[in-house]
């Protein structure tokens, strides 16, 4: 039994595991339940921590670990998220309720399975990488899930499936996943479901034949809230109109904004009505605001479906039943296809350049805001330019799960309310925040547009998730910017591979993007000097260990690299084949041999004719060239001084001598008088 005497009065069964399970105390020596009404996170993260079995996954209600046989002994259980044990949490009392055991609460925590999602409902779930709502089909009956073979199975069964896990519709079944040869087990029954059972238990089902499925592999697919679309008209042709998409099994019009070519040929195509002739002003068919999505759709042009497609939600802007978009097919034959040299008309909304603007250009970033602690403290996100905090209203248990995995942090999460507001002046960029189990990332999640002002900065969110932890250094906490930097593989100090300490670990960052300006602000935060290269493709050596940052994009003008824009912690594409590098001008020693590979992005002129060498050698040729024309003009006017000088030094000695003859004729003519 995990834990100690404590969790001896608390048991999770029915799953085959001691984390994750119908949920029993023990009282006056009989075990017991706990009802569903009012259960939640909260309670399910007492429960874990009572048991020793990490954090909370998810807390479930309506029996699905199957209902027990033995007394209810809690109803309304209102933990506080404090308490070490559940008997310490406000409830109706031991033995008061008004429930059955159809009702009975359960728990999945975080030590019960090494799968990154897991969420259980009724007795199937979707177990991949990509969330909830993807991956591959399991069953469970008391026991580890088991898989389901793809023999026989058919559309209408998934989408019983994704109904019952609250994912929309299924989209997508993907190519079956090959049996671990280790687990032989696959499920030995088929599912002959018609598409509208509430869950899979209640389709009917048949033994396999000889009680082994004919299988290649598992069966897998894809849930999403984005499913069937359709052009609606005032004509007659199915293949011109204003588009439509089913989303949350509601028919909604999509925005004009953002909307391409791309996204219009994808439509055509998946309606089988050709390719785009045109993309017009809407009809404008809505009547009402409520019925327009601002989901805003990143088509290549090549996908099959509009589902297929990257889409963005969040901070989506308002959208006017005047600025719907609409498609005219070439399968609408009502039209005449345009001439080779006819140009098709270009998609409605293209005047407004910030909204039309393509994808990926949207540079989106996430991060935490804190001085001391990891996984813990503001949340900010990166938009228009500019890092600003995000509204905590409404942010639910689902928003904050998705925010904490998206930043590396754990799965579960708390949102605190009596904290003190943060100094400085900033935008609150975005609130009403409204993830569903079908978006894989924050960015696709539904929420209010954005605004340099979406709240006040008393309702600026302050997230702490399961990752929490104090912020470490290399050496001493608290620790600078300057200590959580180094450079690896050089030939100086002030020369190498990029390296950065994170959750008590160095690792490296991808040259994806690595530029003179993100090497610029590496050296002077370093005390470097300036940068004179900026390398890529692992000039200085692999590194080992996480990559770190990826996509990092700075001004050149920040006093650290945490203040530029950067991909979440963690997450890159990258290998160390990619490790970024950067040579700076302070203790330089000889330039080592050509690294192959070395890709000097910025200044592909080594040692000297750098470009702030280059930019000094123009400065020192323009003042020689002066000081050569002061000399020359200094020369000449000593050289006219020295011509007038002696002019003067000539007619004053002529002036001399022709007195000084002057006096001798008349000494002569004065001495021939005397004589006579």
């Amino acid at each position: 039994m995990v834990g100690g005497q404590d969790s001896r009065q608390l048991c999770l069964v029915d799953r085959g595991g001691p984390c994750a399970g119908r949920v029993e105390i023990l009282h006056q020596g009989s075990w017991g339940t706990i009802c569903d009404d009012s259960w939640d996170l909260d309670d399910a993260r007492v429960v874990c921590r009572q048991l020793g079995c990490g954090e909370v996954l998810s807390a479930l209600e309506s029996a699905p670990f199957g209902a027990g046989s033995i007394p209810i002994w809690l109803d309304h259980v209102y933990c506080e998220r404090m308490e070490s044990h559940v008997w310490q949490c406000p409830s109706q009392g031991r033995g008061r309720h008004n429930c059955g055991h159809e009702e009975d609460a359960g728990v999945i925590c975080s030590a019960c399975s090494g799968f990154i999602y897991l969420f259980l409902s009724g007795f199937v779930c979707l177990v991949g990488e990509d969330g909830p709502c993807s991956g591959r089909v399991e069953v469970y009956s008391g026991e580890d899930g088991i898989p389901v073979s793809d023999g026989n199975f058919t559309l209408p069964t998934a989408q019983v499936i994704c109904a019952e896990l609250g994912c929309g519709k299924a989209v997508s079944v993907l190519g079956h996943e090959l049996f671990r040869e280790s687990d032989g087990r696959v499920w030995a029954e088929e599912f002959r479901c018609e598409g509208e059972e509430p869950k899979l238990w209640s389709c009917p089902r048949v033994p396999c034949p000889a009680g082994t499925c004919h299988h290649s592999g598992a069966v897998q697919f894809v849930c999403s809230a984005y499913s069937e679309v359709q052009l609606m008209t005032n004509g007659s042709s199915q293949c011109e109109g204003q588009v439509e998409m089913n989303i949350s099994g509601r028919w909604r019009a999509l925005c004009a904004s953002h909307w391409s070519l791309a996204n219009a040929n994808v439509v055509c195509r998946q309606l089988g009505c050709g390719v785009t002739f045109s993309t017009p002003g809407g009809p404008h068919l809505v009547e009402g605001g409520d019925r327009i999505s601002t989901a805003r759709f990143h088509c290549s042009g090549a996908e099959s479906f509009l589902w297929s497609c990257p889409v963005t939600a969040l901070g989506g802007p308002d959208c006017s039943c005047a600025n719907t978009a609409s498609v005219i097919c070439s399968g609408n034959q009502t039209q005449v296809l345009p001439q080779c040299n006819d140009s098709v008309s270009e998609p409605a909304g293209s005047e407004a350049s910030e909204e039309s603007a393509p994808y990926c250009s949207e540079f989106l970033a996430l991060r935490m805001v804190s001085e001391d602690q990891q996984c813990a403290r503001w949340l900010d996100v990166f938009y228009h330019g500019t890092w600003g905090g995000v509204c905590r209203n409404p942010i639910d248990d689902i928003t904050m799960s998705m925010i904490c995995r998206q930043l590396g942090c754990g799965d579960s999460e708390t949102l605190d309310t009596f904290v003190a507001l943060r100094e400085g002046s900033r935008p609150w960029w975005v609130d009403g925040i409204q993830c569903q189990k079908t978006d894989t990332s924050l960015w696709q999640c539904p929420s209010d547009p954005w605004k340099y002002s979406s709240c006040s900065p008393k309702e600026e969110a302050y997230i702490s998730c399961a990752g929490r932890r104090p912020k470490s250094c290399p050496t001493a906490a608290p620790c600078t910017d300057r200590e959580k930097l180094r450079l690896g593989g050089g030939d100086s100090k002030c020369s190498g591979r990029v390296e950065v300490w994170h959750s008590s670990s160095w690792g490296t960052v991808c040259d994806d993007s690595w530029s003179l300006a993100e090497a610029e602000v590496v050296c002077q935060q370093l005390g470097c000097g300036q940068a004179l290269e900026a390398m890529q493709a692992v000039a200085f050596g692999p590194g080992n260990g996480s990559i770190w940052l990826d996509e990092v994009q700075c001004g050149g003008r920040e006093s650290s690299l945490w203040d530029c824009v950067a991909e979440p912690w963690g997450q890159s594409d990258c290998k160390h084949e990619e490790d970024a590098g950067v040579r700076c001008s302070g203790a330089r020693t000889a330039l080592p041999p050509t690294t192959a590979g070395a890709r000097p992005t910025s200044n592909p002129l080594p040692g000297i004719f750098s470009l702030p060498a280059v930019l000094c050698l123009i400065l020192g040729f323009l003042l020689f060239l002066v000081l050569i024309i002061l000399v020359t003009q200094l020369l000449r006017w000593r050289a006219e001084c020295r011509a007038l000088s002696s002019y003067e030094d000539a007619l004053a000695e002529a002036v001399y001598e022709k007195l000084d003859y002057i006096v001798t004729q008349k000494e002569v003519l004065l001495g021939s008088s005397g004589t006579h």
